[in-house]
């Protein structure tokens, strides 16, 4: 499992100061804290992480030495700035359920040649114990046609028996429609005269 260094965060400077110098600002929370943790993480590793792990993954924060469970549970990303500036962590309890979302990732869509590709939900909410949680949930869609479509019930986290969906086994993920057609026909133009 991926880590990332973090230290805790003096709270007299300010999170733009920080960012300025080269930081990603965020907050560890979780049952056995109370309140939360500010800390601060050096911005070129955290984007190292970042650029694999998303809203829902789980990794090992180092913080000062001591190494914590966490799953990430919101990542602010300024895309003016083209850069992540905060991050929510959750501290994992080993015998406790926790809510998170699997990532909808789309395999082979360039295969498709035929219909209009659209998907419809891009994460799953569920609820696991940690040793339990999925990161992703990749869906092939190479061999799909016009008319076909995945619902979550389709897919292998809906019958893992250790992980309990938070939407309903029938919400469409996702579907390939027939590609519309903006010609006019002879009759068309015959009615409008």
């Amino acid at each position: 499992m991926d880590t990332l260094k973090a230290e805790k965060r003096d709270m007299s400077v300010k999170a733009k100061k920080l960012r300025r110098e080269g930081y990603v600002t965020g907050n560890i929370f979780g049952r056995e804290i109370e309140g939360s943790i500010p800390i601060q993480m050096d911005k070129q590793d955290a984007e190292r992480v970042f650029r694999e792990k998303k809203k829902g993954s789980q990794l090992y924060l180092d913080i000062d030495g001591q190494l914590m469970d966490v799953l990430i549970k919101e990542l602010h990303y300024n895309s003016m700035k083209n850069q992540y500036e905060e991050v929510d962590f959750q501290a994992l309890v080993s015998s406790e359920k926790v809510h998170s979302v699997a990532e909808v990732v789309l395999l082979n869509h360039d295969k498709i040649q035929t219909g209009i590709l659209q998907l419809a939900l891009e994460e799953i909410p569920y609820r696991a114990l940690p040793s339990a949680l999925v990161e992703k949930a990749e869906i092939d869609v190479g061999e799909m046609r016009p008319g076909d479509s995945v619902k979550v019930g389709d897919l292998a986290i809906a019958s893992n028996p250790d992980i309990e969906l938070d939407i309903n086994p029938d919400t469409v993920i996702v579907l390939v429609s027939e590609p519309h057609t903006s010609a006019v026909t002879e009759n068309d133009s015959a009615s409008e005269e």
